[in-house]
């Protein structure tokens, strides 16, 4: 019975339903509690009050350490299937990686940019949200939405790793030169990468080794399941604690949620579309474009909003955390793009056979 109720997690038909009962839930529990009404908690900061004993137990603490929690289940079943192997061949993908390098920073910022010139001239708060908001690319949920594509998560992962690396140094260059000058701590973008990258990376990778060591390759295949389902229970969660931040704005202010939703749609479907067919045309396999597709397309949204808390006003911390409420939601439907398109413009097998070069 149970493994029955599981199992409708796994159909992707379904998963369009559980994404909108779970954004009535986050924006009724919002309502409920006016959430809004608090002052928005950075998770990292959240855990750091934890390891310095000073964690104080409240609303706006627990909400962040939700997402914290929402991001680990996500990300942690997607490196838990990844074989050693597999890196290494990921690593030797030169293409791959000039292709997300060139349209995450010479392209992603400056349309951003543009869209927010276009959309938000006359809004200067959100303005100024939405072109922090295209400044970095993501560094966790991208491997979440390649492995629900049924993309190479490898590549995925190699690609995340070396765009942690080029945010710490380009970062504070792009929010110069499209912002001004900002001061905000650098290191916050490392810290990020460890929280929401690193320590998944190294529980998957721990999981898989010791399981398959200890109780063999059937074992694993089994516990696959399982994994599969916490990963969509993660973004279900997620998606709660999402709304429940902010949620109850969409029910006071509906035309802001319209603002700021029209340039970020317009980014996040022309951005997967135009790297995905880029992958398509230079002669990518499925996998490979589609994890090039959304390592190209979704935005660092942890960084914007922790540099919106530290360095702007809470107007422009708002229009970051609305952000993820559009992001993800979008980023499914290109999910379900990605794999209704696999057959059609990459063959029956999605030329799955052809190796990493």
């Amino acid at each position: 019975m149970l493994r029955r109720a599981l199992e409708m997690l796994h159909n992707f038909r379904l998963l369009p339903v559980f994404v909108i009962i779970s954004m009535v839930i986050g924006i009724a529990i919002s309502k409920w509690y006016g959430i809004s009404d608090f002052q928005l908690t950075p998770p990292i900061d959240a855990i750091k009050a934890i390891f310095h004993g000073s964690y104080e137990f409240s609303l706006p603490n627990t909400i962040a350490l939700g997402i914290v929690a929402g991001l680990f289940m996500m990300i942690y079943p997607a490196m838990a299937n990844i074989r050693f192997e597999d890196l290494g061949k990921a690593v030797r993908s030169p293409k791959q990686l000039l292709i997300v390098m060139f349209f995450n920073y010479a392209i992603a910022p400056f349309f951003m940019l543009l869209l927010a010139k276009v959309f938000l001239s006359g809004e200067p708060d959100l303005y100024t949200g939405l072109v922090l908001y295209g400044i970095a690319p993501c560094i966790a949920m991208v491997i979440v939405f390649t492995y629900l594509a049924a993309g190479n998560g490898p590549l995925a992962i190699i690609l995340v790793a070396v765009n942690s690396i080029i945010q710490m140094i380009l970062i504070p260059v792009y929010a110069k030169l499209l912002l001004g000058e900002i001061v905000f701590d650098v290191w916050v973008v490392g810290e990020s990468v460890v929280l929401y990258l690193g320590i998944p990376l190294v529980a998957g990778i721990l999981t898989r080794f010791l399981g398959v060591r200890r109780f063999g390759e059937e074992w694993f295949h089994k516990l696959k399941f399982y994994l599969d389902t916490l990963s969509i229970a993660g973004l279900l969660f997620t998606l709660v604690v999402m709304f429940a931040l902010k949620g109850d704005l969409i029910l006071k202010r509906p035309v802001l949620i319209i603002q700021m939703a029209i340039p970020m749609t317009i980014f996040f479907w022309v951005m997967f579309v135009v790297v995905y067919l880029t992958g398509w045309k230079t002669g990518l396999n499925y996998e490979d474009a589609v994890a090039v597709g959304f390592n190209s397309t979704g935005r660092d949204f942890e960084i914007a909003i922790a540099i919106a808390i530290t360095a702007f006003s809470p107007a422009v911390a708002l229009a970051t955390v609305i952000g993820p409420l559009i992001e993800v939601p979008v980023m499914l439907v290109l999910v379900w793009v990605a794999k209704k398109t696999e057959h059609k413009l990459f063959g029956p097998s999605g030329n799955r056979k052809e190796e990493l070069i």
